[in-house]
């Protein structure tokens, strides 16, 4: 079996896959300081509940925050005598590379929801990830990652607004009834919400008119269900996109490495 894990700033998801489905999803908050024996006495202890015996065979790491990675590969090798393949490291081949400025990093994740539309979907479409960050990856006809947007995310610009105007509560993200909020509350999360909602669809606007040829708009991460109630925003939405990727990218370097 196949663990597949995405660490980004906020949280940290395990997913494990046998080779046809993944058989569950777990999720803790991201702590650079967690150790490998941390990690393995939670995941145990929920694995537990799930009433499964994962054999791990293979291990797979996306992570956006550096400072964890070596943590995870303890953990691997450790528990599982497993050494990891880590999206973004020179060893990790990708099934079509990014085609970006020399010198640039691409995120790990980014690259993942790319592999993964495009086994999926195709090329010539665009992923809206719902993340710390918002971010829009846009994949070439060929599948290659070829550029994007980043755009602060949802709730980073809640707690922003919460920590930048003392007057100001912070408030859950949801659809507003009415555009014209009539109590503190209902204008931030009117704002809030209609304000994404014309973020995502001026930039995805923009993304097309530039890349001049039709495209495909996948939402994916957390919060996509709620922005696509009533609006089109996205022609699918993925919830597993980026670890559908890993799987992708470990089965390639399975065939290939």
């Amino acid at each position: 079996m196949l663990l597949c894990i995405d660490c980004g700033n906020t949280n940290t998801v395990f997913s494990i896959w046998d080779g046809t489905r993944f058989l569950c999803t777990l999720r803790t908050s991201t702590h650079h300081g967690r150790t490998a024996d941390a990690y393995f006495t939670w995941f145990s202890t929920l694995i537990g509940h799930y009433k499964i015996e994962p054999n791990i065979t293979d291990v797979i790491i996306s992570s956006t925050v550096p400072r964890v990675v070596w943590n995870l590969r303890v953990f691997s090798d450790r528990f599982f005598g497993v050494r990891p393949i880590v999206v973004g490291k020179p060893e990790c081949l990708l099934p079509h590379p990014p085609r970006v400025d020399v010198g640039t990093g691409v995120g790990p994740d980014r690259l993942a929801n790319a592999v993964a539309a495009f086994d999926r979907h195709g090329g010539d479409c665009v992923v809206v990830d719902f993340g710390t960050a918002t971010n829009f990856d846009v994949v070439a006809e060929d599948g290659a990652y070829v550029g994007g947007v980043i755009a602060p995310g949802v709730n980073l610009s809640l707690e922003a607004l919460h920590q930048g105007a003392a007057a100001l509560p912070h408030v859950d993200i949801s659809q507003p009834e009415r555009v014209i909020g009539t109590n503190t509350v209902a204008c931030i999360q009117s704002g809030v919400f209609w304000g994404y909602v014309g973020l995502i669809q001026g930039i995805t606007t923009r993304i097309k008119a530039e890349y001049g040829r039709p495209m495909k708009v996948i939402g994916t991460g957390g919060l996509a269900p709620l922005f696509a109630q009533g609006e089109l925003l996205f022609d699918t939405i993925e919830d597993d996109l980026t670890m559908h990727g890993l799987t992708v990218i470990h089965a390639y370097n399975t065939e290939n490495g």
